[in-house]
C-alpha cells in the first residue's frame, strides 16, 4: 500500500517535473496539489533546510534590521520637525493621526517586548529617568 508522497518527495517530484519545462499549472494537475503549492515548492527547493538555531539568527537578524530602519524613520520625523512645518489643515490632521497610530502601534510592541523581557522594561525605566 502506498500512501501519499512526503513532503520532501513532492518537492522532488516538482523539481524534477519543473526541470522538463512543464508549467506551475501543469505540475499541480499532474500531482493534485494547487499552483501555490507549486510555485513554494520551487521556492524552497532553491533555499537548504534550516536549523531551528539558523531560522532564529535569520529572524534576529531581519528585526535589528527592522530596528534600525525605524530608528532612522524616527530621526527624519524628528528632524522634519511636522509640528512646525506650516501645512494646510487636512495635511496636518493626516500627519497628527499617522503620527498618534504609529506611536500606539508602536508602544503596543513595546509593552508586547516588555512582557516577553520583563528585565528590560526596568532598564528602560532606569534610562528614562537618568538626567
Amino acid at each position: 500500500m502506498t500512501g501519499a508522497p512526503t513532503v520532501a518527495q513532492r518537492r522532488t517530484q516538482v523539481r524534477q517535473l519543473a526541470q522538463t519545462g512543464s508549467s506551475n499549472r501543469a505540475i499541480a494537475a499532474k500531482l493534485g496539489i494547487s499552483k501555490d503549492t507549486v510555485r513554494r515548492d520551487l521556492a524552497t527547493n532553491d533555499a537548504p533546510p534550516q536549523t531551528l538555531a539558523e531560522k532564529f539568527a535569520a529572524r534576529a537578524a531581519q528585526t535589528e534590521s527592522a530596528m534600525s530602519q525605524l530608528s532612522a524613520a524616527v530621526q527624519a520625523v524628528a528632524d522634519a520637525k511636522p509640528a512646525y512645518t506650516p501645512v494646510d489643515e487636512e495635511t496636518a490632521r493626516r500627519w497628527y493621526a499617522e503620527l498618534r497610530a504609529t506611536a500606539a502601534h508602536l508602544a503596543a510592541h513595546a509593552d508586547a517586548f516588555a512582557d516577553y523581557y520583563p528585565d528590560t522594561a526596568a532598564c528602560a525605566t532606569e534610562t528614562a529617568s537618568a538626567p
